[in-house]
């Protein structure tokens, strides 16, 4: 346990995808910072951004709630979403921490006040403090703005940027970036959760110069209007072309969901990752396969097993062997 104690893993992406990682770590002994998106324009966190002019909360408040130690009913509560009235639609967390920047005027620090209230285990910091939205080039030449539309748009997405280009990223997330003995790119969606943060020249930079072990965790499911047809190598390419080759290592899920689950997802036009794991070490990449399902009806990852990996990762604990593992059903 002494030697988890020393280790300082920064996790980097958004929505529910870099919560259910956070969830695995919140057991374990480690130095954990979470750096986090703040492209969202959708729900709650859309509006309280156009109405307040202030970071989108929401996907902070998935990873404070993921890693709060809080009592239930406190952790409840600022998960609670409205159902009626002028506050339909609104999450409770949300507008706490719309009410402590209106206070205080710092963000930051809404952010570090919820932090205490729920009792976090690490840290929650946004990759920029700059008001940001994504632009995306389709493959037919047209161009769609925000992250809520990009998806909907159901085209093939070529280019993603943002504006303003290269936004100052936050000096608390390089600081802990550069000071990481680990770091955990993804799961999350891939154009609207991870490559954002990895636009930010400050974040990108600090990881690309990082001498931690460096692991990017690919989804389970494809995302319509994302990633469509997606290999786990062609989330990968998806990343090496908008932020260069960042990661050493690619964590793929080679356990199939229930024929039921696979068939309500397939519904939704969703399918399984195909990991294509010549494609991955042709390139240079190591991988490291394995179950990391979770059971019940949602195909989703076990935040346990993928913490526990990534540990193992990190502190390079049979890292040798997952490289050079055969996985009949991975290639």
């Amino acid at each position: 346990m002494s030697h988890l104690q020393k280790l300082k893993i920064v996790a980097v992406g958004g929505g529910t995808g870099l919560a259910s990682v956070l969830r695995g770590f919140k057991s374990l002994e480690c130095d954990l910072t979470a750096i986090v998106t703040v492209a969202d324009d959708g729900g709650s966190s859309g509006k309280l951004r156009k109405d307040m002019g202030m970071l989108p909360p929401g996907d902070i408040r998935n990873c404070l709630l993921a890693l709060a130690e809080a009592e239930p009913d406190m952790a409840n509560l600022f998960n609670h979403r409205f159902t009626r009235g002028t506050l339909a639609g609104h999450n409770f967390g949300n507008l706490f921490l719309a009410a402590m920047t209106e206070m205080t005027g710092d963000f930051q620090l809404a952010v570090r006040t919820m932090s205490r209230i729920l009792a976090v285990r690490g840290r929650v910091v946004p990759a920029t403090l700059s008001d940001v939205t994504l632009r995306a080039v389709m493959d037919d030449g047209s161009v769609v703005l925000g992250e809520y539309a990009i998806p909907q748009v159901r085209k093939r997405i070529v280019r993603l940027s943002l504006c303003p280009p290269e936004p100052p990223a936050l000096d608390d997330a390089v600081s802990a970036i550069r000071r990481a003995d680990g770091i955990v790119i993804g799961p999350g969606s891939l154009y609207t959760s991870v490559i954002p943060n990895l636009l930010v020249p400050g974040i990108r930079e600090a990881i690309a110069t990082s001498k931690a072990r460096k692991i990017y965790v690919c989804n389970i499911m494809t995302q319509p209007g994302e990633t469509d047809g997606y290999s786990v190598a062609d989330h990968v390419l998806a990343i090496e072309k908008h932020a260069g080759r960042l990661v050493t290592s690619v964590l793929a899920n080679i356990a199939e969901a229930p024929a039921e689950t696979a068939a309500k997802y397939a519904g939704e036009g969703r399918y399984q990752v195909r990991l294509d794991r010549a494609a991955l070490i042709e390139r240079g990449y190591s991988v490291v396969p394995g179950d990391y399902l979770s059971k019940g009806d949602l195909a989703r990852h076990d935040s346990s097993k993928l913490a526990r990996s990534i540990i193992g990762f990190v502190s390079d604990k049979g890292a040798s062997t997952l490289r050079g593992r055969k996985v009949a059903s991975g290639t």
